[in-house]
């Protein structure tokens, strides 16, 4: 199940990257399962990786070769997060950054690498090191589509964006893909994404871009309210345009753009979360601080009442009232607050809205897309969100996900 149409993954090639896809039998047979960036000589690269404690190994490894040298390559592999693998997944995770290493002719800690499946099973390195030298031989600066599927797991469909952006130098482009579909939680939220440009970008700066974007994009989307072992959003600048990110305008444009890129594909992985048949979007106004939005908006987004009463398609907005009134917030105001579902005014002056009519809620939570709005009336901080609705598939697909 998904939410509208599979938009085609049509990424731009990016000067100074290639990437490639291929079968390694990691888990399943005949699956694209191993995925490469190259990236050439002078690329800088930012990361944001999970706040969970039970970090994974690559991400461990990846933290601390991205520290240590000039990044070359990007290794992924899918089916086997090689997270909770304690000593053994570390040693793991190195080896096959070694085998990438000789084949490639770089360091080992030039090489990131990002895993993505099934927790707490040993990580089948010799699979991985047969498969790299198909994996370099198709390289290519147009294979981003067959990268997409490769880092695929319980994803129904691919996910990428390109954009193309006019600064004071030229013009540059950035293209991302990027997969998950449940464990899906902010700190950050549960997928892997990885974005390129040719610009050229400070390491200070590109990392400041980034995290910002991924805390408007990525760290607003929620599916199940669980945080993974393995997250991470990458951002490299190869620089080969030739336009420099240097005065403050086109560093504000090309700021917007990134976040616009992780914006695009942050929604597309809700939209295809597991299960999901409604896309929701939730706006917190009125909020003292971005603090108080988040309290309230991931409240809503993760009830499990207030999802399967939008997946029934039910109007039982006293779910959505429920949920705002036990976020936490002090000196609560109720008579303040205002709650649309859609262009439908649901609460105010503490209760059911005077104009409310059953027919207008139902006419709202019958669309696959929907939207809360929540004006807590206290402040002027605002934030959006963006969840799914909770289906019978959701189970199935989480009950079965070993099988």
């Amino acid at each position: 199940m998904s939410v509208g149409k599979e938009i085609a993954v049509n990424c731009q090639p990016i000067a100074g990257v290639r990437v490639s896809a291929t079968a390694a039998g990691i888990r399943y047979p005949d699956r694209l399962d191993l995925v490469l960036f190259e990236f050439t000589e002078g690329t800088n690269v930012a990361g944001v990786f999970t706040q969970n404690a039970f970090c994974a190994a690559p991400v461990s490894l990846a933290k601390k070769h991205l520290k240590q040298s000039n990044v070359r390559y990007f290794l992924i592999n899918t089916g086997n997060a090689n997270a909770g693998t304690g000593k053994q997944g570390d040693l793991d995770a190195l080896a096959c950054c070694e085998a990438l290493a000789k084949l490639a002719g770089v360091n080992a800690d030039q090489v990131l690498p990002f895993s993505t499946g099934v927790i707490g099973e040993s990580l089948p390195v010799e699979r991985i090191s047969t498969g790299l030298p198909t994996g370099l031989g198709a390289l290519s600066e147009t294979e981003w589509e067959t990268a997409a599927r490769g880092i695929m797991t319980t994803d129904t469909r691919p996910k990428g964006k390109s954009l193309t952006v006019s600064l004071s130098g030229g013009d540059v482009t950035l293209s991302g893909i990027a997969k998950g579909a449940g464990m899906i939680k902010p700190n950050m939220a549960t997928m892997l994404a990885f974005i390129a440009t040719d610009a050229k970008v400070a390491e200070q700066d590109l990392q400041e871009i980034l995290t910002s974007s991924v805390a408007q994009s990525f760290n607003r989307i929620t599916v199940d309210g669980d945080t993974s072992t393995n997250d991470c959003c990458m951002l490299a600048a190869t620089g080969k345009s030739g336009v420099v990110i240097e005065s403050d305008q086109d560093r504000e444009t090309f700021h917007a753009a990134v976040q616009s890129v992780c914006q695009d594909l942050a929604q597309q992985l809700i939209r295809d979360a597991e299960g999901a048949s409604k896309f929701i979007t939730i706006v917190v106004a009125g909020g003292r601080d971005t603090a108080e939005c988040l309290q309230v908006g991931y409240a809503v987004a993760e009830s499990p009442l207030v999802k399967t009463a939008l997946f029934a398609s039910d109007p039982n907005w006293g779910r959505i009232l429920a949920a705002v009134g036990r976020s936490g917030l002090q000196d609560f105001d109720l008579s303040l607050v205002e709650i649309h579902l859609g262009d439908t005014l649901l609460v105010s002056d503490g209760g059911r809205a005077a104009t409310y009519k059953e027919e207008l809620g139902q006419l709202e939570v019958s669309k696959e897309e929907i939207s809360i709005r929540i004006n807590l009336a206290r402040g002027e901080a605002e934030e959006t969100f963006w969840t799914c609705d909770l289906s019978h598939e959701y189970i199935r697909v989480n009950a079965e996900y070993r099988s």
